[in-house]
């Protein structure tokens, strides 16, 4: 079972500004190839690492105001937040390996 939230503008400062935890934000859209690819990646990092990050995912196309906040400018856009502050940014489909340390570093 999926841990992952789908995010908008109305619970955005509560899932993801005000997070205990870190969070990892895929922002994507359903027509993007890279975004489909990357998603099984988000979906099995999201599972190996409950409890220590809370991933989710926001739609470009359903949210185009947070998308132009936060300067999305292509997709797939790995966003990772941590305190209510964006702390890494990944543009572009990267493998498992290379998102879990990444994962690492922002869990410091």
């Amino acid at each position: 079972m999926s841990n992952i939230k789908d995010i908008n503008s109305s619970n955005f400062d509560k899932e993801v500004l005000k997070s205990e935890l870190p969070v990892l934000i895929d922002f994507w859209a359903p027509w993007c190839g890279p975004c489909r690819m990357v998603s099984p990646v988000v979906e099995n990092l999201a599972e190996d690492n409950q409890g220590k990050i809370r991933v989710a995912k926001i739609n470009v196309d359903e949210n185009q105001a947070l998308a132009l906040q936060y300067g999305i400018r292509s997709i797939p856009t790995l966003s990772f937040f941590k305190g209510g502050e964006e702390v890494k940014r990944i543009v572009g489909a990267q493998g498992k390996a290379q998102l879990q340390k990444v994962i690492e570093e922002v869990i410091g």
